[in-house]
């Protein structure tokens, strides 16, 4: 590869690091054709972009990206394969499922959304992740909660005072 390629290389990779905000990196090394073909397609059907990179010039993007990968650029050892996606645990889901079957991919690190998780020992912290739409489904639910109450208490109460107050506390003990 010539210099001019890898320069090119290098500033695709950055483009790709300042386009996505979760960010995995894992070993895919050892796996057969028809494995990587499997884990391909797993990671397609889940949104996640997978592709192997050569360390040299992945840290060399890292360095130069407006983000702060702290110390992910130290994992970049071994076989190394970065796997982009939309929601922050869609990848951490692929790997766990794939393991299974496999022994690998081994999780080295992430970035989500600008937290660092470094180590195969975090995959079960990253699938727990939630995605934003699903923090914002379980907030409008904790806070729909107490106006159903209210709601179903005017309903029972026959719209009294005394009846939607009592109503109301008894749903409270």
């Amino acid at each position: 590869m010539t210099r001019e390629e890898k320069s090119i290389v290098i500033k695709d990779l950055t483009a790709q690091l300042g386009d996505n905000v979760n960010i995995y990196l894992a070993d895919i090394s050892g796996l057969d054709a028809g494995t990587t073909s499997n884990l391909r397609r797993a990671c397609f059907k889940a949104g996640v972009s997978l592709a192997v990179v050569k360390n040299t010039l992945l840290a060399k993007a890292m360095e130069a990206s407006d983000k702060d990968f702290a110390e992910l650029p130290n994992v970049l050892k071994g076989n190394t394969a970065i796997m982009f996606a939309e929601t922050g645990n869609a990848p951490a889901k692929v790997i766990k499922e794939f393991r299974k079957k496999s022994e690998k991919p081994v999780l080295k690190g992430a970035f989500i959304e600008e937290a660092i998780y470094v180590g195969d020992d975090q995959l079960e912290s990253l699938v727990n992740i939630k995605s934003r739409e699903e923090l914002i489904g379980d907030i409008v639910g904790l806070l729909q909660s107490p106006a159903k109450n209210v709601v179903s208490a005017l309903k029972s109460s026959g719209g009294k005072l005394a009846g939607i107050i009592k109503t109301l506390s008894e749903k409270e003990g």
